[in-house]
């Protein structure tokens, strides 16, 4: 794998998350309690033993910069390593990136000066774990000009990825972005084969095709014009998603909206996790801040009083329950909930504070909000969409300058 690099693109604007991606970039988005969206591509590129890793950043990149420069600091720049993260450097032009394309395109000097054959192109904001290593031997087995990751996806939702047409050697005969129509994959008549946005290319290759769609007036993506035109030219290669969740179900989500945001998280605290954050021999990396243990306090209950309890939930270092309830929740660090309150199939992210009789059922509590004592949310549909932002699912999604408001 000292022949791979790896470039990371996450400088998407995220609207569909708004407004967790008010202050933030979408991969910087907190996760599971711990960790941030891309800690999740990082680990997979660590456990893959790539260590030249470098992160496309553009929009509301400081949080993104601040966790990647505390909690990743892992690597050996003796040894030729490095895990950066690069702004547009405007080497080529005076445009932000344009595209994914062309955010690759504009690092083409930074590349060169690695020299790397091969080059893995990956999106910051996706859930899964795999081992790029057996995608790259796969890469090398077929002689491919460019491997894309693949895995299958239910026809109904086929239109809102790039749907892959192969044949019974796994080459790509047919690349279509976002399709009305996909075609199915045989023998499935109700599965298509798409794309993960997970690229591996040979470098020389790869650079004469983003050299040329420079100079066109494309959308210089990589799914509407790069890719389709490799497909009729070049050696595409599909491999096939080897999970290493070790479940049943492969486990990929792309979290593009605020309900497969809340979905995934609930994802997290069934009795048995569709995804594995315990598996030692897959860690899962991420910043760790120095706070103390949990703590869970006031069992009143037998006198008719407070008690201090979650149940079927995450909880994070530096929170305090103190006399109240939690159920089917992700609480992240450094959380305090009040006497008498109760969280329920909720998000509440760091430095959250609950006041005293509040009641909280299906939401996203946002960094640093602080709700008074007695407050409601989730209860009632018409009071909670004149204050905050809701999805059609009914998730209530709250930041501290709703409140301020």
């Amino acid at each position: 794998m000292r022949n791979v690099m790896a470039l990371i693109l996450a400088g998407g604007r995220g609207a569909r998350l708004f407004p967790l991606t008010l202050h933030r970039a979408k991969p910087a988005v907190p996760f599971g309690g711990h960790y941030r969206i891309i800690d999740f591509t990082l680990s997979n590129c660590l456990n893959s033993s790539i260590r030249k890793i470098a992160v496309l950043t553009q929009y509301k990149s400081l949080s993104l910069d601040n966790h990647i420069r505390t909690g990743w600091n892992v690597v050996n720049p003796e040894l030729g390593e490095f895990l950066i993260s690069i702004p547009p450097q405007q080497r080529v032009s005076e445009d932000w990136y344009l595209g994914t394309a062309d955010a690759v395109f504009q690092n083409l000097y930074f590349i060169q000066q690695v020299n790397p054959e091969l080059l893995l192109v990956l999106s910051g904001d996706h859930i899964y774990k795999m081992d790029y290593s057996e995608m790259l031997a796969f890469h090398e087995e077929k002689r491919a000009d460019v491997t894309l990751g693949a895995i299958e996806v239910n026809i109904a939702s086929a239109s809102r990825f790039g749907i892959l047409e192969v044949d019974q050697d796994h080459r790509v005969i047919g690349f279509e972005e976002k399709p009305m129509e996909p075609r199915p994959y045989p023998p499935k008549a109700s599965i298509c084969l798409a794309s993960m946005g997970v690229y591996l290319f040979n470098v020389k290759t790869l650079s004469g095709y983003l050299n040329g769609d420079a100079e066109r007036p494309t959308t210089h993506d990589f799914g509407k014009d790069i890719l389709p035109q490799m497909v009729k030219e070049t050696r595409v290669f599909a491999y096939e998603f080897l999970d290493k969740n070790k479940k049943l179900v492969k486990y990929w989500r792309d979290i593009g909206t605020l309900d497969a945001y809340w979905e995934s998280n609930m994802d997290l605290v069934s009795v048995d996790p569709i995804f594995n954050l315990y598996d030692e021999d897959w860690p899962v990396r991420t910043y760790h801040g120095p706070f103390p243990p949990a703590k869970f306090v006031f069992a009143e209950e037998f006198r008719g009083g407070r008690l201090g309890i979650a149940l079927d939930s995450i909880i994070c270092n530096g929170c305090i329950i103190s006399g109240a309830r939690v159920q089917h929740s992700v609480v992240s660090p450094n959380v305090r909930i009040e006497d008498n309150s109760s969280v329920q199939d909720s998000v509440i992210m760091e430095r959250v504070r609950i006041g005293q009789r509040c009641r909280v059922r299906k939401a996203i509590l946002d960094k640093d909000v602080h709700l008074p004592d007695k407050t409601e949310i989730g209860y009632d549909e018409e009071a909670d969409k004149k204050r905050f932002v809701t999805t059609e699912s009914g998730i209530v999604v709250v930041s501290k300058e709703m409140l301020k408001e």
